[in-house]
Order: C-alpha cells, then sequence, then structure tokens
C-alpha cells in the first residue's frame, strides 16, 4: 500500500506523537509556576494593613525629624551639597562611626548631576583608576582601557547613596538650603540654614528667619556656580577670608580631574572645599561628563576631615542603621 502523507506528513505525524508523550511533563513544569503565580495574587487581592490614625502617621514624622534637628544641632562634620562629590565624602565617613555627620542638600532629589551622564545621556563614564573603588561599592561596568562606563549614572548615586542612608552616623536634611556660614574668630563653626522653599521667596514674602547648626568642620560641595552652586566660597570671598574667585575654567577633560583631586582643601580655617566648587575657587578647568574627580575628591575631603578632626584613619566597613 502506497504512503500518500509523503515524508513531510510522516514527520508531522510523529512531532504530534513526540508532543503528546511530553505534554504530561509540560504541564508539571507549568502547573507549578502558574501556582506560584496565582498564590502571590490571592495573596496581595486579600492583603490588609493594620489601621492606623492620621494623627498617629503626623506625630511619627514630627517626632523623628524633630529629634534629628535636635541630636544634629551640634554635630562633627555638615556636609553641603549631596553631589557625587559630597555623597563621596559621605560613604567615607560613614566608616567612622563616632563621626556625627550632617548632608545638606537643597533639592528634594539629593545626588546633584550625577542621576544622568552628559546632555541627558544614561551612562556614566569614569576613567582609570578610578573605577577600583566602584568595586568596593559593588558597582557593575564595562571595561575598556582606560576607563569604565556604568550602564546608568543613577546606578552609582542610587547605591551610594543607600549606604550613606543606612548608616548609623549620617543624617541628611533634603529641602534645606544653606542661607550663611557661621564664624567666629576667622574659623567657620557651621551653616544658617532654612527650608528651600523659604530661601527662593525671600523677596516675596516678610522675614523668614532661619535655623543653625554648628559643627567642628563643614565640608563644602555645592558644586559650579549657578543659582545655589559654589555657596560656600562666594560667601568666604563676601566676608574676606578668600581674596578672589577665579571661576570654572574651560573644559579641559585630562587637565580637570586631576587638578580637582590635587586642588581639593582646606580652603579657609573649618572649611574643607571639594568637587566642582573647588573648580569655582582655584579656576580648575570643568571636564564635561567625565565623574571619577567627583568622586576622588570627596575621599580626599573626607580623608582632609578625618586628619583635621585629629583622628586616626583606621576605617570600619560601613554599617547599616538599626531599624
Amino acid at each position: 500500500m502506497t504512503n500518500r502523507r509523503g515524508v513531510g506528513g510522516h514527520f508531522a505525524i510523529m512531532a504530534f506523537r513526540a508532543l503528546s508523550r511530553s505534554s504530561g511533563r509540560l504541564s508539571a513544569l507549568v502547573a507549578p509556576a502558574q501556582a506560584r503565580r496565582h498564590l502571590q495574587v490571592a495573596a496581595l487581592e486579600n492583603f490588609k494593613f493594620d489601621p492606623i490614625r492620621e494623627s498617629e502617621v503626623s506625630r511619627a514624622m514630627t517626632t523623628r525629624y524633630m529629634k534629628d534637628m535636635y541630636d544634629f544641632a551640634e554635630t562633627d562634620v555638615i556636609i553641603t551639597g549631596a553631589g557625587s562629590a559630597g555623597l563621596s565624602c559621605a560613604y567615607e565617613l560613614s566608616k567612622y562611626p563616632d563621626i556625627k555627620v550632617a548632608i545638606i542638600e537643597q533639592s528634594v532629589s539629593p545626588g546633584g548631576g550625577a542621576w544622568l551622564g552628559g546632555q541627558l545621556m544614561s551612562a556614566m563614564v569614569v576613567r582609570k583608576p578610578a573605577h577600583l573603588w566602584l568595586d568596593e561599592l559593588g558597582i557593575q561596568y564595562e571595561e575598556h582601557d582606560r576607563y569604565v562606563v556604568v550602564k546608568h549614572a543613577a546606578y552609582f548615586t542610587s547605591t551610594i547613596m543607600s549606604k550613606v542612608l543606612a548608616a548609623p552616623n549620617i543624617k541628611l536634611f533634603n529641602a534645606t538650603a544653606v542661607e550663611d556660614l557661621i564664624i567666629k574668630q576667622d574659623r567657620i563653626a557651621g551653616v544658617v540654614t532654612n527650608w528651600s522653599l523659604v530661601t527662593q521667596h525671600h523677596d516675596t514674602q516678610s522675614c523668614m528667619d532661619p535655623n543653625v547648626l554648628e559643627s567642628k568642620m563643614l565640608v563644602s560641595a555645592c558644586g559650579h556656580d549657578g543659582p545655589m552652586g559654589a555657596f560656600g566660597v562666594k560667601r568666604l570671598q563676601q566676608v574676606g577670608l578668600i581674596k578672589e574667585l577665579p571661576g570654572m575654567r574651560c573644559l579641559d577633560m585630562n587637565v580637570a580631574e586631576d587638578a580637582i583631586v590635587e586642588l581639593t582643601q582646606e580652603i579657609a580655617p573649618g572649611m574643607i572645599v571639594t568637587g566642582m566648587e573647588v573648580s569655582e575657587a582655584l579656576g580648575a578647568p570643568r571636564m564635561g561628563p567625565t565623574f571619577g574627580a567627583m568622586m576622588m575628591s570627596g575621599r580626599k575631603a573626607a580623608a582632609l576631615t578625618i586628619e583635621a578632626l585629629g583622628l586616626e584613619a583606621n576605617a570600619q566597613e560601613p554599617r547599616a542603621a538599626a531599624a
């Protein structure tokens, strides 16, 4: 008898039989995954929060925040600006649990310009050997001959920020502006603060007095010139503690990054300048969309702070805050 199905039909029938034999095994694999999915959905559909009064939420927020303001009204170190340099400095200081650190950031969102790379593109370029510090932070990257590429700048910023915020010796006060410095006998002794929205509307409202935080050391990481940029060194010039501000020079990536780290220093008694504020204070070029200098400048600022406080450079591994 002639097989009218042909070769193609023969293989089709064989494939069908094989699929039929394996269907039980396939169902056995798929069913548990579906079951897990259904269990998760069911659990969330029946999820119920514990009851709470609205006043409890208000009191919880107010109590914790006011306790932080009380505890950090007098602190060892104040960092003004939570961009890449300020956060890098804070991370290094988190290794010293006995040093109390307050970070003041005028924006609601810390991170400065380190949420994106150049021209609103997402990748972050870090020139070697600064990439070795990314290894410590646990940040992955694409490696090239003389630099590495982090797939998104926000990956760096969110990682270092989470480590800083978890440290029990550090408090971030965001949406808070520095309006002035506390200066005693020509030494910086703290900062004058206000809510950022208040600071931005002094011209439209009657006088709204500020608050103060005292410190042993101030790390000024306010960035390059802008609405609130380079505030620390601008105020130093106004009161005569530094003579001039040459301003940031035009872009030269190779000169700039080395210079920013080299020129990170205690620019006035009690105040260390770091990051792009260095370029405004001392006339370094801008480096554009590379970030290694910000990281290394922040780390150097932390080392200078530890030295100024008279502490030995014996760091501990950063610890998470107690729940």
